[in-house]
């Protein structure tokens, strides 16, 4: 992991607004090894706090492609978008941790795309993976159409 100090990039409301309501999937873009893109549609949450400012978590299992790739190189790419409305942010990770902290945001995040009777099911699931979460630092946003 860089040890890189990432400038933070405080929200607009807006884009904090498109961001958190109603619940929309992430497209998240990654670089592989020999250096092509690698997308998929993720979960994520939208957290603020004194340590990181506003940031952006995300979860994965370990193994998957795209957490691997972020291990490697710490850059990302989320596209949030519905109809002609989108958010593009333009991420670094500053922090990465797994175990129960882990578990508990996959759970959370379960709670927040899922059914109750769904999320339990997977929740129940995400306990026996060895989940990895990381927190992705805005750098840069780029806004589409009038998302809000």
């Amino acid at each position: 992991m860089s040890n890189a100090v990432t400038e933070r990039q405080a929200l607009a409301p807006n884009v904090r607004s498109f961001l958190t309501e109603p619940v929309r999937y992430a497209t998240i873009a990654t670089i592989n090894p020999e250096g092509s893109p690698h997308q998929i549609v993720i979960w994520y949450l939208l957290r603020s706090d004194d340590v990181h400012g506003d940031h952006i978590l995300v979860n994965s299992r370990r193994g998957r492609r795209w957490p691997s790739n972020l291990m490697r190189e710490p850059r990302a790419n989320l596209c949030v978008y519905e109809a002609e409305n989108a958010v593009t942010v333009e991420c670094t990770v500053v922090e990465t941790y797994d175990g129960e902290r882990a578990v508990a945001d996959i759970s959370e995040m379960a709670r927040r795309y899922d059914s109750p009777a769904d999320a339990a099911i997977s929740i129940e699931r995400f306990r026996a993976e060895d989940r990895i979460t990381f927190i992705l630092q805005p750098t840069k946003t780029l806004v589409h159409g009038s998302p809000s």
